[in-house]
């Protein structure tokens, strides 16, 4: 069973890296000459991409791998990629490519000068950093944000970024699959994000991914790997821009990013699930565990209060399964997980269960996320 909280909390291997208007377009004339169409993005947007290093204090390491961050409890330097949204130097990149840094030193472009960033603000649930660099109108050349929202599997893509400290390096290749969800460095699950092949690796953190316009459609965020490499294999994930672009607003308006909280973890149903439980719905969600005091169990959702063992996995049997959200079907924990991802803290969402062969409606006011997965308190 695909284990996740609205709480929402998930266990996926991980290894690492605005409300219109955020960004000043660049110019959308094709540069002079025949070159193709890498050659022709990697021309025009390159210098808006920006080569990050960070000066790391001494830390736990972390269970996430982030790109770029040394291995050991020492410190050291992180290196990341990033990009120009405006004119006055406001650049996005990865939470984890500054987390925990002393000091963050940014180079735009092909630039050799070195700049001391201002980290704005940062969203561990996102994965989103937003810095600031205090440097020349005439060096700063911010990329223009596309929509993610309109992104289709097969579509062209371009990474730009600064793989192993390999500054300016360009990588190409599809859109491979959308909504995937991947896990936050909090804990949390990080909802629509795009998969590509483009070769990304560490370093590439922070980077943009580039649509076929020019426009950048995501954050270049992590990589699945095989074996026991920690390189590219083809399947690198992105955060979409259109969260970045919600992140961005919410720091800039408030200093802070807050996300909407449900306090359940679940399981998705499957057809051979519920014959083997008995289950009233063969989709839908199983509620294993409410947080106590959490917004879904101030609304009176039940959790599992039978322990068991199916397949390998432990689940608590019992418990209210959940088959529509505001009126509409859900077929998996992933379907609620992207629905709270989707909402604002204090928005009410109806749930309609399954209570021992009775159909329930119960509108839950979703609450504020805590910063951390760790920070969910357990029954």
């Amino acid at each position: 069973m695909a284990i996740a909280a609205g709480w929402i909390k998930s266990d996926g291997n991980s290894t690492v890296t605005v409300s219109q208007p955020l960004s000043a377009p660049v110019d959308a004339s094709e540069p002079e000459g025949d070159g193709n169409l890498v050659n022709q993005i990697y021309r025009r947007d390159g210098q808006g991409v920006a080569f990050i290093s960070s000066q790391l204090q001494a830390q736990e390491p972390s269970q996430l791998s982030p790109f770029g961050t040394p291995e050991g409890e020492g410190g050291g330097t992180a290196t990341g990629s990033g990009f120009l949204i405006d004119t006055e130097g406001h650049i996005v990149t990865n939470n984890h490519v500054v987390e925990g840094a002393d000091k963050v030193e940014v180079k735009l472009g092909s630039s050799d000068k070195t700049y001391t960033a201002e980290v704005v603000g940062t969203d561990p649930a996102t994965d989103v950093a937003l810095l600031k660099v205090d440097a020349p109108e005439d060096s700063l050349h911010p990329l223009s944000l596309g929509d993610s929202s309109k992104v289709e599997v097969g579509d062209p893509v371009v990474a730009i970024g600064n793989p192993f400290g390999l500054d300016r390096t360009v990588t190409s290749g599809i859109v491979s699959a959308l909504q995937r969800q991947i896990q936050a460095p909090n804990g949390f699950s990080i909802s629509h994000v795009i998969q590509t092949d483009a070769a990304i690796n560490p370093g590439n953190s922070g980077g943009p991914l580039i649509d076929s316009a020019g426009s950048v459609i995501g954050i270049n965020s992590q990589i699945q790997t095989g074996g026991s490499g920690n390189g590219n294999v083809g399947i690198g994930f992105a955060v979409p821009i259109n969260t970045a672009r919600e992140v961005v607003r919410q720091i800039e308006a408030h200093g802070e990013v807050k996300h909407a909280y449900l306090g359940i973890s679940g399981g998705s149903i499957t057809p051979d699930l519920a014959k083997a439980l008995k289950l009233p719905e063969t989709e839908g969600v199983l509620v294993n565990e409410v947080v106590k005091g959490g917004p879904a169990d101030q609304a009176g959702l039940k959790g599992g209060d039978t322990s068991a063992t199916i397949e390998g996995a432990n689940v608590r049997l019992g418990g209210d399964v959940i088959t529509k959200v505001d009126g509409k079907k859900i077929e998996s924990m992933e379907d609620v997980i992207n629905l709270v991802n989707s909402a604002h803290p204090g928005d009410k969402m109806e749930l309609t269960v399954d209570r021992g062969g009775n159909t329930k409606k119960i509108t839950v006011t979703l609450g504020v996320r805590p910063a951390s997965a760790e920070e969910v308190p357990s029954r």
